[in-house]
């Protein structure tokens, strides 16, 4: 789950990070009431949305005047704006951010995230603040610092201060990055972040470490622990789809492509997915069951995948092994039945109960074309999306 900028400033101020002042807006009138509250004579208003990007799409102005701190905030609240992050559809904004303006001597990046490949975690640093750092990993990868975190040691104050150093920093400067950095890892596991990341963080013009934005992402699996995290959710930044999904117990990932899938089991759902494009088609989506679906689960998928106005076909793919064929089955029939499902259904049972399942399915009167493997089941339903028989 991700958090707002504002949110995530909040949670930065209760772990001592510096963070410029700033107050959220859900209108342009009270935009500029935050601004005038807020004092000074620049302010920078940032829209809200899950995604990065934002200042080169629009959603960073930076204000001299009240009125334009109006104008800006009028040209964001209630559009959708589109990063290259969000896709051509876009986040819906609902709330700016006007923050008081900085001062900017430098700019950093720093973040904490894991490093899957080593199993543990890895404090990233660079002094190419500001910019893409997917962008600066590509192109100038010698500009990224990382310190890998020994889960039983912690974050060692001598990585830190090697970072610090690496990125220019130093005297005061070095303390103050060090604490900050102990900060962020205190946060990343105290809340069960699963990223917490700083770009820009400045070096002010009198020399201080501000965390200009903030982003934080929490371990889904962990919310249940952090209910003051969880109330944070914003369902508008969210695929309609995928929540629906989630609500559901249903692991689903849209796609862009024309073939729906329904499978059991993350590992298989890649690899038909992967056959699906050897054989010319274009996966929908990513749909994973799993392990104990039901009859009503599986109906509900039905629902989910044909929502999808662009699906042509639906292809099927479940191996029996704690679930029971025979009941994917019936959620198949029950499914068909219920949304009167206009496009080919393809469908590719092996497993506990394999043949009650095919013959509850062949006896249904269903339109509902059978696969003996998978190779069959992928040419079959990519022919079927292209409208051959």
């Amino acid at each position: 789950m991700n958090l707002h900028e504002y949110q995530a400033k909040d949670v930065f101020r209760s772990y001592g990070i510096p963070v410029p002042a700033g107050k959220v807006a859900a209108s342009p009138e009270e935009a500029v009431e935050a601004a005038r509250a807020l004092g000074g004579s620049a302010w920078v208003v940032k829209a809200q949305v899950h995604a990065g990007g934002r200042g080169k799409a629009g959603g960073v102005k930076l204000a001299r005047e009240l009125e334009t701190v109006r104008t800006a905030a009028e040209r964001m609240l209630g559009k959708a704006l589109v990063t290259q992050q969000t896709g051509p559809e876009g986040l819906p904004v609902e709330r700016v951010y006007v923050e008081s303006g900085s001062e900017i001597a430098r700019e950093l990046y720093l973040s904490l995230t894991l490093n899957r490949e080593r199993g543990r975690l890895a404090l990233i640093a660079s002094a190419a603040g500001g910019m893409d750092i997917e962008e600066v990993a590509h192109r100038t990868p010698e500009k990224i610092l990382a310190a890998t975190v020994h889960p039983a040691a912690g974050l060692a104050p001598h990585q830190a201060r090697e970072l610090a150093f690496g990125v220019g920093l130093a005297g005061a400067q070095t303390a103050q990055f060090q604490s900050l950095a102990a900060a962020l890892y205190r946060l990343y596991l105290e809340k069960d972040l699963s990223l917490v990341e700083i770009n820009p963080l400045i070096v002010t013009a009198e020399g201080a470490l501000v965390a200009l934005d903030a982003k934080i992402n929490v371990d889904d699996s962990a919310l249940f622990r952090h209910p003051e995290l969880a109330q944070l959710r914003d369902a508008s930044q969210e695929d309609p789809m995928e929540r629906r999904a989630a609500e559901h117990d249903l692991n689903y990932v849209s796609l862009d492509g024309n073939i729906a899938c329904m499978v059991n089991g993350a590992g298989l759902a890649m690899a038909t997915m992967d056959l699906i494009k050897l054989h010319g088609g274009q996966p929908a989506n990513f749909l994973d069951v799993g392990g104990g679906a039901t009859s009503e689960r599986v109906t509900v998928a039905f629902e989910l995948i044909l929502s999808n106005s662009r699906v042509r076909a639906v292809l099927v793919n479940i191996f029996g092994g704690i679930v029971r064929c025979d009941l994917i089955a019936e959620g198949i029939i029950n499914a068909v039945q219920k949304v009167r499902v206009r496009v080919p259904v393809v469908v590719r049972l092996e497993g506990t109960n394999a043949d009650k399942a095919r013959e509850m399915l062949a006896q249904s009167g269903l339109k509902i074309t059978p696969a003996s493997d998978l190779t069959d089941a992928a040419r079959k339903v990519v022919a079927l999306a292209k409208g051959k028989a």
